[in-house]
């Protein structure tokens, strides 16, 4: 049975068929975040920090770290600062010493930059996961022997020099190019896992289709693990969540182990609980000026004021129990388990008003 191992320098994550699903945190990624980015200029991790409690709040098994970043104001003092060449191999380092002080789960170490990588591998404690190699050439040669010289696994991207296929057969002959080529290096097919690219289902109907058939194929043929960016399939459609919610466990039950996801439901901003009061309003309800937030978002099914576990995480958890990987629903009883406070109960927002 294929067992991928990762470990901190307390913890060890097995990635495996007979395993959870692993869920690989991905909110640790200035790329498309320009206010974490603009923070990690001015050397503040307060967030990142924050993100990494959240996310092992939340059940994540491992976090990745992505130093993704150009500091576009320090480029007046030095151009080198948009490159991701320069900046990476110096943020790479200190974010996960940073995560490592606060959190003991192990850590995917994600940039396209081998420098960084390296980096990253320096810093890290216990066995990280590496993200990422490709089909292509140059890029076989400089991260596979980081990945023998490390010992440590690795995620294989199923492209390669002629960019990201829509035709299934080409991304698995990729992947058992990867897999053969990094046998030549010495590793082991177990520490490969395959990343068979997801499509967004909004612009290719058959993407979920091709990923399910490829997972199958993988696990049988090349008996590799494999991940994927859980949220790609979703890209561009309303009720995103809803369409994760059912791709996740049906990519498990054909043989996916883990994925790259967010598995935190962020809080509601004050911005969407005024709106909610006012459309009350205007249809006739009196919400009190003192009510607790919690409750009132609770009670209108705006969520919650608080980080918490996403919806994705109740799928995973609901097909893990389905698939015997939760032995006796143990998990899923205590993720499910409500804890209500003496006192609490039902209550109101209000009355409505009398015409």
């Amino acid at each position: 049975m294929t067992r991928t191992i990762v470990e901190s320098k307390t913890k060890t994550a097995i990635i495996g068929f007979d395993q959870p699903f692993c869920v690989i945190g991905e909110r640790i990624n200035p790329t498309g975040r320009k206010i974490l980015a603009a923070e990690l200029e001015q050397g503040d991790y307060s967030r990142v920090e924050a993100d990494a409690i959240a996310q092992v709040a939340a059940g994540a098994t491992m976090l990745d770290i992505n130093s993704g970043a150009v500091f576009t104001n320090k480029m007046a003092e030095d151009p080198r600062y948009a490159d991701n060449n320069f900046v990476e191999p110096m943020l790479m380092p200190e974010l996960i010493k940073r995560v490592q002080a606060i959190v003991d789960v192990p850590l995917c170490i994600d940039s396209s930059v081998p420098g960084a990588l390296e980096a990253g591998l320096a810093a890290c404690e216990g066995r990280p996961l590496l993200n990422s190699v490709t089909g292509e050439e140059e890029r076989l040669e400089l991260v596979l022997p980081l990945v023998k010289k490390y010992n440590v696994p690795v995620v294989a991207i199923s492209n390669d020099d002629t960019g990201i296929s829509e035709d299934p057969e080409v991304r698995f002959a990729v992947a058992k190019k990867i897999v053969e080529r990094a046998a030549d290096f010495g590793i082991p097919a177990h520490d490969i896992v395959v990343d068979p690219l997801v499509m967004p289902i909004g612009a290719m109907g058959t993407a979920g289709l091709q990923v399910f058939t490829l997972v199958r194929r993988l696990r049988d043929e090349l008996g590799v693990n494999t991940t994927c960016g859980a949220s790609n399939i979703s890209f561009g459609l309303p009720n995103r969540h809803g369409i994760n919610n059912a791709f996740l466990p049906m990519a498990m039950a054909t043989g996916m182990t883990s994925a790259i996801m967010n598995p935190v439901a962020l809080p509601v901003s004050a911005a969407k609980i005024e709106a909610k009061k006012l459309e009350l309003a205007a249809a006739g309800f009196i919400v009190p000026d003192d009510i607790d937030l919690e409750l009132f978002c609770q009670l209108t099914g705006l969520g919650s004021t608080k980080s918490r576990a996403g919806s994705e995480m109740e799928a995973i958890r609901a097909a893990n129990f389905l698939t015997d990987n939760d032995p006796s629903g143990g998990e899923w009883i205590r993720f499910n388990r409500a804890v209500v406070a003496p006192g609490e109960g039902r209550a109101r927002t209000g009355r409505r008003k009398r015409n």
